[in-house]
């Protein structure tokens, strides 16, 4: 499968319990909203490519449970993650509140480069809301963290999230700020950013041939 496409992310989606991360995941993969959700008991697992900056990435998703008795089997799955989406509930205080300590694992645990995009999930009750976007936005903006509010039931923003997070990660391996050769980066290059990448080294190390006759 990696002779199609450019690049492989290894993505992960932590949050507290019921903060609706499944319900992301499936939405991405499927398109649709899981209507019979329950907590996560350990790690699910999802993948999808995607057209980002006319790359093709595929995307491995690592969702992990949010309650605090997996969270040592949890852990295991952060090593090596290119990118992760760190999730509340727009409706759960105590969801934000957690955040702190959700994001020191990751980046305690997981590529210290890990691109994390903020996700305050629940967007469409907002008679029920209890975290503002203001707020959420300062979180963000203090903690250097792209931030989204998405809708898992209507799938607002859903695809965004994902998309955001992956091209930021191209753009550093781009600017060479992240190193797909890197044992830990958790992104591997496909068959066809190889070829494109020995097509260059070759036109680099080909020794100049101009004669004078």
């Amino acid at each position: 499968f990696l002779t199609f496409i450019d690049y492989l992310f290894k993505f992960l989606i932590i949050g507290s319990a019921g903060s609706g991360k499944s319900c992301l995941l499936h939405h991405f993969i499927e398109s649709k909203f899981k209507d019979d959700s329950s907590h996560t008991i350990g790690v699910e697992f999802g993948s999808r490519i995607v057209n980002v900056g006319g790359k093709s990435v595929k995307l491995q998703i690592w969702d992990t449970a949010g309650q605090e008795r997996f969270r040592s089997v949890t852990r295991s799955y952060y090593r090596g993650a290119a990118g992760a989406l760190l999730v509340y509930d727009t409706t759960s205080r105590d969801s934000f509140n957690a955040l702190t300590n959700w994001l020191n694992d990751a980046r305690t645990l997981a590529s210290p480069n890990i691109v994390i995009l903020l996700v305050g999930n629940k967007k469409d009750l907002e008679e029920a809301r209890d975290v503002t976007f203001l707020e959420a936005s300062s979180f963000a903006q203090e903690n250097e963290l792209i931030f989204l509010e998405t809708s898992a039931k209507t799938g607002e923003n859903v695809e965004e999230a994902f998309l955001k997070c992956s091209k930021t990660i191209l753009a550093k391996i781009e600017t060479g700020e992240l190193d797909p050769e890197r044992i830990g980066s958790g992104i591997q290059y496909g068959g066809a950013a190889l070829r494109n990448l020995q097509t260059r080294q070759r036109s680099i190390n080909k020794p100049d041939c101009t004669c004078r006759v």
